[in-house]
């Protein structure tokens, strides 16, 4: 496959037409080459991690473009006063364009708000729908390969194994040391590293504190650091009271789902990395109250995925490998929210049918192919 026009080229180009867009994600999505490929965007192009793009900003000698590029300007300290007095003094016809590779929306170091300046987009790996994946080879391929366009397009699993290592050493160094003060380094790694092979189950900071023998508090710093900068993400539960569903542990899973080495776990993250592409899409874009989460309650009953909108279940999606019996989670909830869809999706099984009371079996790419 050759690589793609992203699916968020056309919402920039229209939201760049009244405010400032930042696009936020993860590291090497790609953000900088969405941005660069608008009209004038390359010529406009600054990145602050480029010691001569640096000077150019902070002295205000900016390029002669009607579109400017921040790439990475969110590490400076002062970058939200900056760009609000840019934007309040730019030229009419003057377009601008931020990228970064942490949340955008969170990192307000001192100044005024942008509130009401800006549209915030979110870019995602590469998907079924946006790579237009109709063979079960090409899906294979992207749940061994990941969604991340470089390890993607080279079509190698040894290139993207690869990418993924140095894709972690440079989240600690680039981003994590740039933006965050974290001391103990070491443990750190340690953490990063233990996080996949905890994909799929709610996650326990207490068991993750002893194992790495350090107090309640760091941990869960480390993991808020982690979401910041695009690393992983977290499902709060879906918690109905007459479903008695549990209320505070999160499940987390992974952008970089090759680092997922089961492949039912992997195969999970990656439908969970496609239904928050598609949730984030339609917050983004339209401004729909929708949200991702994961439903258990105290008797163990469990389903994997809840797509809520303004604070009521609309689909309720179970993962398997493999064919298998519906599973007991999912019949639970959709007797008690029968107005919902309710799916139970598999990687390698055969069946597709509908249960007598509404639950569609389906393979994967029936429903994935779905989320644009």
């Amino acid at each position: 496959m050759k690589p793609i026009r992203r699916y968020l080229e056309s919402q920039v180009k229209r939201d760049i037409l009244k405010k400032m867009v930042f696009v936020g994600g993860p590291r090497q999505v790609g953000k900088t080459t969405l941005a660069r490929g608008l009209p004038g965007g390359d010529k406009g192009y600054l990145n602050w991690d480029v010691p001569a793009d640096r000077e150019r900003i902070l002295r205000r000698e900016l390029p002669a473009s009607g579109l400017l590029v921040f790439d990475e300007i969110h590490k400076y300290r002062q970058w939200r006063n900056y760009l609000k007095g840019l934007f309040d003094a730019k030229a009419a016809n003057l377009k601008i364009v931020v990228t970064g590779s942490a949340r955008l929306d969170l990192y307000r170091f001192g100044g005024d708000s942008l509130q009401g300046r800006y549209h915030y987009l979110r870019l995602h790996p590469l998907s079924v729908a946006e790579l237009g994946i109709k063979t079960r080879g090409d899906f294979l391929s992207l749940l061994r390969l990941g969604g991340f366009p470089e390890p993607f397009f080279s079509g190698s699993e040894k290139e993207s194994r690869r990418w993924s290592l140095e894709y972690r050493t440079r989240l600690i160094q680039d981003d994590i040391l740039s933006l965050e003060r974290v001391q103990d380094i070491g443990s750190l790694e340690l953490l990063i590293l233990r996080l996949p092979e905890l994909v799929g189950s709610p996650l326990s900071v207490n068991s993750l504190r002893e194992d790495l023998q350090l107090n309640h508090k760091t941990v869960s710093n480390w993991l808020d650091i982690f979401e910041r900068i695009y690393a992983i993400f977290r499902l709060p539960p879906f918690g109905a009271p007459r479903i008695r569903a549990v209320k505070k542990e999160r499940k987390h899973y992974h952008y970089d789902w090759t680092l997922v080495k089961e492949p039912g776990p992997r195969f999970e993250n990656l439908v969970a990395s496609h239904l928050l592409k598609w949730t984030h899409f339609l917050l983004d874009s339209e401004g729909r109250n929708v949200e991702l989460r994961y439903f258990r309650d105290v008797d163990g009953r469990e389903v994997d995925f809840v797509v809520v909108e303004d604070g009521r279940p609309v689909s309720f999606i179970e993962c398997k490998w493999s064919d298998a019996p519906v599973s007991k989670g999912l019949r639970y909830v959709k007797a008690r929210f029968p107005e919902a869809e309710a799916f139970q999706i598999h990687a390698e099984g055969s069946k597709d049918y509908v249960t007598p009371e509404g639950i569609r079996v389906t393979g994967c790419l029936n429903f994935l192919r779905g989320l644009k």
